[in-house]
């Protein structure tokens, strides 16, 4: 989610896509101590806020907490992001643009009563409408600094969306409004820049982040790469596995394909290849783990917390659904890199290489009980606003006890909190330029027209509906990270998917699986495209590659809005019916990619085919298909084996 320590690879968010080594050469001295501050005041700030501590009579509002919580970050976001790439030292417009968007900030905190209670979002006097004005405008350069100019671009078109949507024809007319009521609506209203994903970001995810970067920072990302290795790098195939397993590990954390891939894939991709793995399939493996870790409970990416938000449901219900789906996906990978591994007869890492997993575990046993209390806190007591900074408490006196050996001190600490103020900086920024489209849609009306019209266009059929999203979604996510596109179909085509009767939780997770696909398809692909720079081999072989193997990718979503019971929506036995057939139409599809099935070994192309149709019929839901697909499997298998050489495995 954030940087690491200078002995730890470093991640970003879904939400950086700038060079963290910039960052930190731009943060130096006096920028360095000014984030420091805004940092500190950021973090007890919202523990202030989660906690109901009222520390020094501090209880403001929930909008000013809002307000606060953006000027201190997005000030430390013009500090941290140059306004031109490759930009190092801050410079004096940095400095006054962080200066004027936290001073608008705190203006706004201590007004925000009475912009509530005086509806200046409708009509404000000449001052505050203004300063509503610049507060748009630095939350666009905020954008800018941290997104792709496509991305900005979007944004700053619906921000100024309200201004002729009288004019626009069809669904997309609304309600038009002057340039006053489009700022102030922009900047005091309840559904743009402090509408629900920045909710979310102070309510919920600052504590979250704090955690991801507690972890990274005192050495958990070395030992998840250690105890992956442990536990897979002796198996057939084991670099691979250990990439698939510690690259779930830390994507789960980061949110971020592209990140994850440059954290882990420097040490996996050359670790594969020198196994055997030819370096197209070794950047492919590496792209499909890294993209699968944001759909990995229970520290998914930041478009998770905005679904539980969206759909008004716990996070532990995105948790609970989000399960089996993302465990099929790693699954298929798991079984994928295998059967490759046996076909070709690839064997572990040295055993000299491979670390003692008793003493992994001994050594780094806090990180694995600080996962599972996260999870028993956000499953059981369902406190996810608490739970993180509980978790991320207790390795951080870990890691201050075992100070003096680890070298854990006061300048690390330091460096820790920065890392926090960056990665909420990033989002901040991003959110905030996002939250424009929110309002834009929300208030002309157009979100709901435009999903009434929808299910009109496609005459109810959810089919055509699910097709056009996935396509949207699709092409979105080219440009936009993963957050913004979900945040754009949740209140588009969410609605209209859940009208023609998809369940709601299906509806959103689908549209979030699509965003995603992007990320290893060709031709965009960044996931793939960062993991073949890595392997030194032919981007679009290794995008074609990583859609191959994370084919599943693909399919889950269609599946799990087809049979509800794959997200645990459904009687206890229908779940259980879904779950194995999905894990037995799994292993026959991954048997099918590879050519090669345990029990048989080498697949000939009429076995090949007959397995990847039975696996595609299990995954149908239940009925018929089951029972044709089972014994279409049984009667291929078994033909196979009879026909096999005999010196096969």
């Amino acid at each position: 989610m954030a940087e690491q320590g200078n002995a730890q690879p470093q991640q970003k968010a879904d939400y950086a896509l700038e060079d963290p080594e910039a960052r930190s050469v731009r943060l130096q001295g006096a920028p360095f101590w000014v984030a420091f501050v805004l940092s500190v005041l950021g973090i007890a700030a919202s523990v202030n806020q989660v906690f109901n501590l009222g520390l020094f009579g501090f209880r403001p509002v929930s909008t000013g907490y809002y307000y606060l919580m953006i000027g201190l970050f997005l000030a430390l976001g013009f500090l941290a992001f140059p306004a031109r790439k490759g930009q190092v030292a801050v410079r004096w417009y940095d400095w006054l643009l962080a200066a004027l968007v936290l001073a608008a900030s705190l203006w706004m905190l201590v007004n925000a009563q009475n912009i509530i209670d005086r509806g200046w979002n409708l009509d404000a006097p000449l001052a505050p409408t203004l300063l509503a004005g610049l507060y748009v405008l630095l939350a666009l350069e905020g954008l800018r600094r941290t997104g792709e100019w496509i991305l900005f671009f979007f944004c700053a078109l619906f921000a100024c969306f309200p201004l002729f949507a009288g004019h626009m024809p069809g669904f997309l007319w609304g309600v038009q409004l002057d340039l006053a009521q489009t700022v102030t609506e922009h900047a005091y209203g309840l559904e743009s820049i402090i509408g629900i994903p920045m909710q979310v970001v102070a309510d919920t995810l600052i504590g979250f982040i704090v955690f991801g970067v507690v972890l990274a920072n005192t050495g958990g990302g070395e030992f998840f790469m250690n105890f992956a290795s442990a536990l897979l790098g002796k198996t057939r195939g084991g670099p691979a596995k250990v990439a698939i397993f510690s690259s779930g590990l830390f994507g789960m954390l980061s949110g971020s394909p592209t990140s994850n891939v440059m954290t882990t894939g420097v040490i996996t991709i050359p670790t594969m290849k020198g196994c055997g793995y030819p370096p197209t399939y070794a950047g492919a493996v590496e792209a499909c783990a890294s993209t699968g870790g944001a759909l990995m409970p229970p520290v998914m990416g930041t478009a998770a917390f905005i679904m539980a938000s969206f759909l008004n449901v716990p996070y532990a219900q995105v948790i609970i659904a989000a399960f089996l789906p993302a465990l099929l996906y790693y699954f298929a990978l798991m079984l994928q890199t295998d059967c490759y591994a046996a076909r070709h007869k690839l064997v572990g890492l040295d055993l000299s290489t491979v670390p003692p997993l008793r003493q992994t575990v001994r050594t780094g046993w806090h990180y694995i009980a600080a996962l599972l209390v996260l999870t028993a806190m956000l499953l059981v007591w369902r406190t996810e606003a608490q739970a993180p900074f509980w978790v991320a408490l207790f390795l951080l006196a870990f890691a201050v006890v075992r100070g003096r050996r680890s070298g854990f001190g006061w300048r690390a600490m330091c460096q820790l909190t920065v890392d926090v103020g960056q990665g909420l900086a990033q989002l901040v920024c991003l959110i905030a330029g996002i939250g424009l489209v929110i309002g834009a849609m929300s208030t002309t009306g157009v979100a709901n027209s435009l999903s009434r019209e929808l299910v009109q266009y496609a005459h109810g059929n959810m089919y055509l509906l699910l097709a056009a999203g996935a396509a949207t979604s699709f092409v979105l996510g080219m440009g936009m990270t993963a957050s913004a596109c979900y945040i754009f179909l949740a209140i588009t085509l969410a609605p209209a998917l859940i009208a023609v009767g998809v369940e709601p939780m299906a509806a959103h997770l689908y549209i979030f699986y699509w965003g995603m696909v992007s990320f290893i398809t060709p031709p965009v692909a960044l996931a793939s495209i960062v993991a073949a720079t890595i392997a030194k081999a032919n981007a679009m072989a290794v995008g074609f590659k990583s859609l191959r193997i994370g084919c599943l990718l693909l399919l889950l979503p269609v599946m799990f809005v087809l049979q509800p019971a794959l997200i645990m929506d459904g009687a206890p036995l229908v779940v259980l019916q879904s779950a194995v057939t999905a894990i037995v139409a799994v292993a026959l599809l991954s048997g099918a990619f590879e050519g090669y099935l345990w029990w048989v070994g080498v697949l000939a192309p009429w076995a090949r085919i007959a397995l990847g149709v039975a696996g595609l019929l299990l995954f149908i839901p239940e009925g018929v298909t089951d029972v044709v697909g089972l014994v279409l499997a049984v009667a291929a298998i078994a033909l196979a084996r009879v026909a096999r050489p005999p010196q096969a495995a």
